[in-house]
């Protein structure tokens, strides 16, 4: 039996790692395009055809053996190339992350809020995992679960390829205690503490938010009361499991929408709008609880980060 062919080992550049993209097989003298140049602009033709001409220029377009290609290199169906993604004039988040543990296997990173965890969108260099990569030296990186950009609190990453797929299923089988912290309107009508269950689906029309929707609960979250100030209140949020915007949709339903949440109960910014910096999403990941699968220890881990109240005339 043949083994399967190696990998290439394309390096990251600025902490970030290669693109890949596969050039179809095609019949020979039946190729649409007759250079690397002419596939790029069609296939991904939002970045445009003076910026692929220039990376290729600049040797940012490689061929699977890890080698630039020319400007000019012809199409070659049934190859790989990698490129790396960059943006011109991407808005610096303002806020640093701090690492809180690092061992040959585990980086624990405390996330500032708007931070995203990896690249994506309008982020590259403004990522959690690039900026780790950058300071910590550590090519291999890998993120282990995931928080949404407007959450600040813990993310853990795998320092080896071959330890991550054990971090990751202990998320996968629910064996990660999760804290979460939040501040929101204080209701005395609402039950606490309690346990939300409900089925969480992304709405239509909206792919960035998410409702709740009958049928079988797929998510689970415990909401206990830590404080009240006034108008508003901190609450402990545990969730059992990790539907997208699960925390946010749960409190929304009890009426008590988290501060600064700019997703619900409606729509105050979009997507790709300017963020306002001076109002975070009052929601932290603050504590994390697990049995290390790789060396068998019990973890525990703490954020040193602390929500901030509203103004109270707000």
């Amino acid at each position: 039996m043949s083994r399967p062919p190696r990998q290439p080992h394309i390096p990251t550049r600025h902490g970030v790692s290669a693109s890949c993209v596969a050039l179809p097989t095609v019949k020979p003298g039946a190729s649409p395009w007759a250079s690397v140049l002419d596939f790029l602009d069609h296939r991904l033709p939002l970045v445009g055809r003076a910026v692929w001409s220039l990376r290729l220029a600049n040797g940012d377009v490689l061929d699977e053996n890890a080698q630039a290609l020319a400007p000019d290199a012809p199409y070659r169906g049934g190859s790989r190339l990698y490129y790396y993604r960059a943006l011109d004039n991407e808005v610096e988040v303002p806020f640093q992350a701090t690492v809180l543990y690092q061992d040959a296997h585990l980086v624990v990173a405390d996330k500032p809020h708007f931070l995203p965890v990896t690249p994506g969108g309008r982020y590259v260099q403004q990522s959690l995992l690039v900026r780790l990569k950058h300071s910590l030296g550590l090519d291999s990186l890998s993120p282990i679960h995931r928080i949404d950009r407007e959450t600040a609190g813990l993310v853990l990453f795998a320092v080896r390829a071959q330890d991550r797929a054990a971090y990751q299923a202990l998320f996968r089988e629910r064996s990660v205690h999760k804290v979460y912290e939040a501040m929101a309107p204080f209701d005395a009508n609402v039950p606490l503490p309690q346990v939300r269950r409900s089925r969480i689906a992304e709405e239509d029309g909206a792919f960035f938010r998410m409702t709740e929707v009958t049928g079988e609960p797929n998510s689970e979250t415990r909401i206990e009361l830590l404080e009240q100030r006034g108008a508003w209140a901190r609450y402990r949020l545990e969730p059992v499991s990790g539907k997208r915007h699960q925390l946010r949709v749960h409190m929304n339903a009890l009426g008590l929408p988290l501060v600064g949440d700019q997703f619900y109960p409606r729509v105050l910014r979009g997507p790709d709008e300017a963020e306002d910096f001076a109002n975070p999403l009052r929601l932290l990941a603050q504590a994390i609880a697990f049995t290390d699968p790789v060396t068998g220890e019990a973890r525990r881990f703490e954020s040193g980060l602390q929500l901030d109240w509203p103004n109270p005339a707000a």
